[in-house]
């Protein structure tokens, strides 16, 4: 039996705690915040309570699977609602707005107005999707790759000209959907890798399989109740926790992790598994030479945007809104740019509305409206008071424009969430909401490894590391990781 610490919690130390507790292993966890779940935390204020992330239930294939490992059903933890529609999309500068259903004949009429001969090509798209989550899953995403050659086998590379992986996903979507709009439709699952369509492999199509065949789903409770019962199997299996301790060094000797400092106190431990943010866990809890990859490593890496995020509680309810709301931008490129390129609060942006009230009346008192707005932010970007006030006017500006009904003057429960947060509360580095983007030269191998390649006993995982970010990959992260402990633990 090994013991075994966890820096950092949120899904992927939740997956690994339960993995390396359920085999036996002596399992503590470290949070330096007062919540274990880390973006999944909870804000709540005079009978309104957020999640403080989106609330997106996708895969639930993967849940299934992770929860059957213990033998244990997904639906006796959590009560999982369908949504219908699956989101609603205005387009910014239109008229147009759509409800977006599972049930693709229900959307036939407004996609063949939008482009004539678009439903029939999105169901050739989604049967090619489908073939190539199902490579994804089976082959490529839970498997640990230590060399080039673990990736660039002969079966990897037919597999890979067959996801046509070396193309960027915009120029593949082109290829089915000439309209500008469906595009759009086909492109927004990028939101939940936060990266340009423009520079995400076209492989990431698989994503819209994900959203059109697998549908969108519900917890009640939100993703929160998610975590609570990832929590209660942990605490069954004997895991410990410790909030509000913040991990200060891993101490290493002779290229061993040995300790971890917590408070001035010092803890032996066999193995370290780091949920920690990976840059941060690399400058701050290691000496310079016992990290994996220099700062140069870092500034050449292409980060995934922060976030503008505001939680409104309303009186009254909201009208012109479903549980989950997208608002596009008109100029994709120039909102991109902005982010990316320019580093600058978008002019022209995008963004992200949830409404879970809608659904779960829990989440705020009667007659009243929950609402959380993420508009996709640069990282380093810091607004100071005046420049935050008049962002968030011209955010609230355009929601109350694009959905038709005035809400400002009737906000009764407020709170910003921004770059600066993502730093403080997340130990983020330039603020990033989710780390590494995912292009093509930061996917698969090519994203940091789950073993430190310095120190003999140290695991990394989350989104930083394969196979890529959100709750569903997290989790298989962490399994991945388990996998090298167990290698370690008998070797």
């Amino acid at each position: 039996m090994a013991k075994i610490a966890i820096i950092g919690s949120g899904f992927g130390w939740l997956s690994s705690a339960i993995y390396c507790a359920h085999a036996w292993h002596d399992v503590t966890v470290y949070e330096k915040n007062e919540q274990l779940w880390w973006r999944a935390s909870v804000l709540e204020r005079n009978g309104f309570r957020w999640d403080m992330w989106p609330s997106w239930y996708l895969m639930p294939d993967l849940f299934e699977q992770y929860f059957a490992h213990f033998d244990l059903n997904v639906h006796d933890f959590l009560k999982l609602s369908p949504l219908d529609p699956s989101y609603k999309i205005y387009f910014w500068g239109t008229e147009k707005t759509i409800d977006v259903y599972k049930d693709i004949e229900r959307n036939r009429e407004t996609f063949e107005d939008i482009e004539p001969g678009s439903t029939d090509k999105l169901y050739e798209y989604l049967k090619i999707s489908e073939y190539q989550y199902d490579i994804a899953m089976q082959d490529m995403v839970p498997k640990n790759y230590d060399s080039v050659f673990d990736f660039f086998t002969w079966d990897m590379m037919t597999k890979w000209t067959k996801m046509k992986v070396l193309s960027n996903l915009h120029s593949y979507v082109k290829k089915f959907f000439s309209s500008d709009m469906m595009q759009k439709i086909m492109e927004y699952t990028l939101v939940f890798l936060w990266t340009p369509p423009k520079k995400a492999p076209a492989m990431y199509n698989i994503m819209t399989h994900v959203d059109f065949n697998g549908g969108v789903r519900y917890p009640q409770g939100w993703i929160n109740a998610v975590i609570q019962s990832l929590v209660s199997i942990a605490t069954n299996k004997g895991v410990r926790f410790h909030v509000n301790s913040p991990v200060d060094k891993i101490l290493v000797e002779w290229w061993v992790a040995t300790w971890v400092e917590v408070e001035w106190d010092f803890i032996e431990y066999d193995i370290i598994i780091s949920n920690a943010d990976y840059h941060f866990t690399e400058t701050k809890l290691l000496d310079t030479q016992r990290q994996t990859y220099p700062q140069t490593y870092r500034d050449k890496k292409m980060m995934a945007p922060s976030g503008f995020i505001l939680y409104l509680g309303i009186k009254w309810k909201v009208q012109g809104l479903c549980h989950h709301t997208l608002i596009f931008s008109e100029d994709r490129d120039e909102n991109f740019k902005d982010i990316f390129d320019e580093k600058k609060a978008p002019t022209d942006p995008s963004f992200y509305i949830c409404c879970p009230s809608q659904t779960d009346p829990s989440v705020a008192p009667e007659w009243h409206e929950n609402m959380f707005i993420l508009v996709p932010f640069p990282p380093w970007v810091i607004l100071d008071d005046t420049e935050r006030k008049e962002y968030r006017e011209c955010i609230l500006s355009i929601v109350e424009n694009e959905i038709g009904d005035s809400f400002v003057d009737r906000i009764v429960e407020e709170e910003y969430f921004g770059v600066e947060h993502f730093q403080e509360r997340y130990n983020a580095f330039q603020g990033s909401a989710l780390g590494l983007a995912h292009t093509l030269k930061q996917t698969a191998i090519f994203r940091p490894n789950t073993k430190s390649k310095k120190v003999r006993n140290l695991f990394y995982a989350g989104g930083y590391t394969n196979p890529w970010i959100g709750m569903p990959m997290c989790l298989i992260s962490w399994q991945l990781a388990f996998e090298r402990v167990k290698k370690y633990v008998n070797a």
